[in-house]
Formats: C-alpha cells, structure tokens, sequence
C-alpha cells in the first residue's frame, strides 16, 4: 500500500465549518495529506460570530495528543485556538515529547468577529512556551502587534516585527498582509533571520474571509508535511488561499467561508 504522507490539527472547533479544525481538516484531504486533529475548545460559532466557547481539559488534549503519536505519529502539525495558558503549557510539552520539528504555530487570538479566541494571560506562554518551539509562526499584523507589542504600519515596520518575533524562538517568521491599508495587494513577508522573502496576492474585495488564516497555515503545514522546504510550502499555499478567497463561498447573514475546493475546480498545477 502506498505511504501517504500525514498533518496534525491541534486546535478549536468551528460549529460552522469555516475556520479551526473543520478547515484544516479541509484542507489537508485537498492537499492530498491525511489529516488528524486535536481538539483544544468546542465553540458555538457561525458567520455571525463565535456565541460561546467550551474550553478542554489540558489531560484532555495531552491524551489526544499521545493517542496520535502513540501509533500514527505525524509529518508536521500546526496549532491554532489554544484559548489557555494550561493548554498551550500541555501542547508544548507534548512537542517537546515527541521531538516535533514541523511545527506551525498560527498564534489565533480574534475571531472575525471579535470574540477573544485566546485568554489575555496567555500570550506569555504562547510567546515563552511554544514559539521557541516553532519551525515557522504566521501571525497576522494584529497578532504581530500584540506579540511584539509595537505599532506595524509600513512595509518597514513588519521587517521590524518578524525580526523581534525571530528572537522569540521560531526558525522562521511569517507575518500576512491581509489587513494592510491602502493597497491592492496583500503582501506576506517570510524571513528566516538573515533573509526576507515576499509573496503577493491580488486583494479579493469580499468579506467572505471566514477561516482565512487557518486555511492559509493548514496549507503550509500540509505542504510541509509532503517534504516542502518553508518558502516553497508557503508560495505553494499563498496559491491555494488565494484560490479559496477569490472563490468565496455566501452561507449564512455574515463573514462566510473561503471554498476549499476553489484550487482544485481552478486546476492549480502546484497542487
């Protein structure tokens, strides 16, 4: 039988398919990667917004997590909604565990609608627990700001910002331009500590952006997982993002998702 190769999801469930491990799972299969999850909070959540979040037990993701590497194990993994600083502290120790180097962290902290997807008291770990941890981190410019604790504003700025990321710990720093202001093009900036690379995208005038950065770095991580070197995963899954924006998908009165299957309807050939 042939070898298939395998991404892990550790992250939140959104009821309404959009976002967390609904879409990275979505992900993974279009990507031709086998997907496994573990799930950190179940959310009350649709286009409208995110109505309630039950946080798990941190036993309960490290049992999940060991369920995974006990017998599947995994090529890559990527966190996403870890809510708590018990939970980030028990997913950190189990990378360290296993001795995970494939580790994409999506440091999730909003929902689209606002709702705070990540304890205030949190971010500490998240910055002193997991990133050290990390072969690569894909914060959008709020995200960064709070991470770095600094204004972004210019093209400068987030040369700045992935720098002081740099030195929390990961390999590699990835900050999207998808809230930049006034420009028609959302710019992605990658840098490995020496070198910055760019990746562009025409900006889709939609608001059916639910579940973007999940979709984004599920795409990295499962490219990764088939053997792809971090620029090349990245560029790989800039294609399929963009793909997935420009075909949104209108369910519901709110944000509706990205479409998954947009890459594969387009015959992208780098997937």
């Amino acid at each position: 039988m042939k070898n298939v190769s395998k991404a892990l999801t550790i992250a939140g469930s959104d009821s309404g398919g959009g976002a967390g491990i609904q879409a990275d799972l979505k992900t993974f299969q279009e990507l031709n990667v086998y997907g496994m999850s573990v799930l950190t909070a179940v959310t009350a959540q649709n286009t409208l917004g995110v109505q309630a979040v039950y946080p798990m037990t941190p036993e309960a993701v490290r049992r999940q997590i060991d369920s995974i590497a006990q017998d599947m194990g995994t090529d890559a993994l990527k966190t996403g909604m870890l809510f708590s600083a018990e939970i980030i502290a028990a997913v950190a120790e189990k990378i360290r565990q296993y001795q995970w180097e494939k580790v994409v962290v999506d440091p999730v902290m909003v929902a689209k609608g606002g709702e705070t997807l990540l304890e205030r008291e949190a971010v500490d770990s998240l910055k002193n627990d997991l990133l050290p941890l990390a072969c690569l981190v894909t914060p959008n410019i709020p995200e960064a700001e709070v991470l770095t604790e600094m204004s972004i504003q210019t093209m400068e700025d987030k040369k700045a910002a992935c720098q002081k990321l740099h030195r929390l710990g990961p390999k590699w720093v990835l900050i999207k331009g998808g809230h930049d202001r006034g420009d028609d093009q959302a710019t992605d900036i990658l840098f490995d500590g020496k070198e910055f690379f760019t990746f562009q995208s025409k900006r889709i005038p939609t608001k059916n952006t639910h579940g973007t950065g999940c979709t984004f770095s599920a795409a990295i991580t499962a490219e990764l997982a088939k053997g792809a070197e971090v620029p090349d995963a990245v560029s790989a899954a800039k294609k399929f993002i963009a793909a997935a924006i420009e075909n949104g998908i209108k369910i519901g009165k709110g944000h509706g998702p990205t479409n998954h299957w947009a890459h594969r309807l387009k015959g992208d050939e780098s997937n």
